[in-house]
């Protein structure tokens, strides 16, 4: 089984002190940058074009295409954004990348801001994370004394200035739009397009923002051919991603595979669900994607197969939760963290997730009626399509999907006045009256 796991961006976590530059380059580290340096900047677009790398952020966007809308006869600078500002629930994915190899990042920013011929670049860091934003700085600061950043870098004429920012703690701020006004020193709230970054971006300039995954992956793609990695994945879903497991498997943690793996592949190499249990339901992308049940455990994991299952592969946090967890209470805590971080610029969400959160709180504590389920449904439809972001959107994912499959038990805990689960017995239904 363990012939399916492709280690690229996590071939290296395992060695000495990875985070470091001498070990970075002891394992073929920069090698990507003189190669991508000697290549036409139009030509290393192409190749990442060629490979069909898609964004690692949630949207899948095809990353080469992003770097071609640049217009080059803009006379404004360009700008190359990393949006590590990592907040969805259950995604953990690019933190560990950053911690355990930074400089795959670097690198991958120096070849990317190269080929859309940006001068200044940026990583918008999620600002708890402090540990985080002191490697990468460390990570930057080694390049710039070895010669990977700065001016004339090893002789080709091209400079590059690169700037680790630490966020300021706000959900909205993964958004990208968000994300940019939060960059420049304002309130991060998303922003009305068009007009797109790509045209006007950070200080009205184009400007293309990807994920930390997104940028990583470059420098294995130089080195190693277009060919290569579209060899990888599916048709449509190339290459190779981090799948985020976590909840209760075995073995929690990052699986590197190519995309089209399926879920019970993952769960077999993480060591099974835990002892004694059977998975219930799980989230292919993160909280704001709909939940899966065991029914979708054979759905490969690539894009256009789990949104032909209902959902969205997201961040391939993939959060498996087994037979003791009360889907209700699981999503009424997830409401609740929308509701907290919504930035309040739109009325369907600022008004909507707080809703959300008063009508799901009541079915959870058992007093509310089957009409609660409709009126449920029915602020769900008036937030989705209708939010400022996609945040909203994200808000109403895991409700509507848990009352497709599971609306019998949130019909239980108003019929049993309050949640049926006993969890010291770890049974679904405990008798009548029993409260969790």
């Amino acid at each position: 089984m363990t012939d399916t796991l492709t280690p690229v961006l996590t071939d290296n976590w395992d060695a000495d002190r990875s985070w470091t530059l001498d070990s970075y380059q002891a394992h073929g580290g920069y090698d990507a940058l003189r190669i991508a340096l000697g290549m036409d900047q139009d030509d290393v677009i192409t190749a990442v074009k060629d490979s069909g790398l898609r964004g690692r952020g949630g949207a899948g966007f095809p990353t080469g295409m992003k770097w071609g809308f640049i217009p080059q006869d803009n006379p404004k600078p360009k700008y190359l954004v990393v949006n590590a500002d990592e907040s969805e629930p259950g995604t953990c994915k690019d933190i560990p990348l950053m911690m355990a190899s930074p400089h795959t990042l670097v690198e991958g920013v120096i070849i990317s801001a190269y080929a859309i011929r940006a001068n200044h670049a940026f990583i918008y860091v999620r600002g708890e994370v402090l540990h985080v934003i002191r490697r990468l700085q460390r990570a930057v600061q080694e390049a710039y004394l070895a010669g990977h950043l700065g001016r004339n870098i090893h002789g080709s004429g091209y400079d590059l200035e690169l700037v680790v920012h630490a966020g300021a703690g706000a959900y909205i701020c993964g958004e990208e739009t968000a994300l940019l006004d939060s960059l420049e020193g304002r309130r991060g709230q998303p922003r009305l397009r068009p007009p797109f970054p790509a045209v006007a971006g950070l200080y009205a300039a184009p400007t293309v923002i990807n994920n930390v995954e997104s940028i990583a992956s470059v420098p294995a793609i130089i080195n190693n051919g277009a060919e290569w990695f579209a060899g990888l994945g599916t048709e449509k879903s190339k290459g190779f991603v981090i799948y985020s497991l976590s909840g209760h498997v075995t073995r929690p943690g990052q699986y590197e595979a190519p995309l089209g793996i399926t879920l019970r592949e993952l769960i077999d190499l993480a060591g099974g669900i835990r002892e004694g249990h059977e998975l219930k339901f799980w989230t292919p992308g993160g909280s704001s994607t709909p939940l899966l049940t065991d029914e979708h455990l054979d759905v490969p994991l690539d894009y256009e197969a789990v949104g032909a299952a209902g959902s969205m592969l997201g961040t391939r946090a993939l959060q498996i939760f087994d037979d003791t967890t009360c889907v209700v209470r699981a999503v009424l805590r997830w409401t609740e963290f929308y509701k907290h971080e919504s930035c309040g610029k739109c009325t369907p969400c600022r008004e909507g997730t707080w809703w959300l959160v008063q009508t799901l709180a009541r079915l959870e504590r058992g007093e509310g009626t089957e009409a609660d389920l409709e009126l449920l449904l029915d602020q769900c439809d008036n937030i989705l399509g209708r939010a400022f972001c996609a945040l909203g959107d994200g808000a109403t994912s895991p409700i509507t999907s848990s009352i497709q499959y599971f609306r019998d038990e949130y019909i239980a805990h108003f019929e049993h006045g309050g949640c049926p689960f006993d969890h010291a017995a770890s049974t679904l239904f405990a008798p009548a009256g029993a409260h969790a």
